[in-house]
């Protein structure tokens, strides 16, 4: 029967058990994570996170207290002097249980148990995610009483007149902010200075593709003048010729 059995024995007898949950927290603080079976790190986690609490008090009175507990003053001074400062800011809660499965032979529930603030890859992991993450919130268009009050006069009024009220925007509170109006005022500037400059740089290609044809076109007339003016030059020389001959 369990009456009245508020903890778990672990098989032993209560000098037993407490010698062996002394000696497994001062190898906890000394390596900072064990393995074991889950049972007696379930057991170890009641019996040292106290000590841990105790240890942010730095007195002689908790360093006693601490040491009748764990019988090692190696581990109570890694205790009170490094583990304290690294968990000074944690409200609790100073170690952690990973399942590693069961072990061969018996089929014991194995697992590891670690002081949580000297994890540093998980703790990098968790600084990355808060960074990454974010809200962002888009604002939503609401009717006001001023702009609701006239569209619903009109709409029982003239029903002709609602619908073309209801299809423009204005009618519907989709009234245009002034920076929208600003921005599509930007946008047309910049449409407007992109089609100029295309228009600049299409006249400037057309001049120097006709000034290119002037050139090639002066090129080819100075080429056929040239051989005109060889023929010329040798009809003139060969007509003084004939008439010395005459002479003779």
């Amino acid at each position: 029967m369990r009456h009245k059995k508020t903890f778990n024995h672990l098989g032993r007898k209560s000098g037993h058990r407490k010698a062996m949950l002394a000696n497994m927290a001062s190898s906890l603080i000394k390596h900072k994570r064990i393995e074991t079976t889950t049972a007696k790190a379930k057991a170890l986690r009641r019996y040292i996170e106290p000590l841990i609490t105790r240890s942010k008090d730095d007195s002689t009175h908790s360093r006693r207290i601490a040491f009748s507990y764990l019988q090692d003053k190696d581990a109570v001074t890694e205790l009170f002097r490094e583990v304290s400062a690294k968990v000074a800011e944690r409200p609790g809660g100073y170690t952690r249980i990973i399942k590693l499965g069961n072990r061969l032979g018996d089929n014991a529930d194995m697992c590891l148990i670690e002081l949580v603030d000297y994890n540093e890859n998980l703790l990098a992991e968790k600084a990355a995610a808060k960074k990454s993450t974010g809200r962002r919130r888009r604002g939503s268009k609401k009717k006001t009483k001023d702009e609701a009050a006239p569209v619903a006069a009109a709409g029982t009024a003239e029903p002709a007149e609602a619908v073309e009220e209801a299809e423009s925007p204005e009618a519907a509170g989709e009234v245009e902010s002034p920076e929208a109006v600003v921005e599509e005022e930007v946008t047309e500037e910049v449409v407007e200075e992109t089609a100029a400059e295309e228009v600049t740089e299409e006249e400037v290609k057309a001049e120097e593709v006709t000034e290119e044809v002037t050139e090639e076109v002066a090129a080819e007339e100075v080429a056929e003048e040239e051989p005109k003016a060889e023929e010329t030059d040798a009809k003139a020389e060969s007509e003084e010729e004939k008439k010395e001959e005459k002479k003779n």
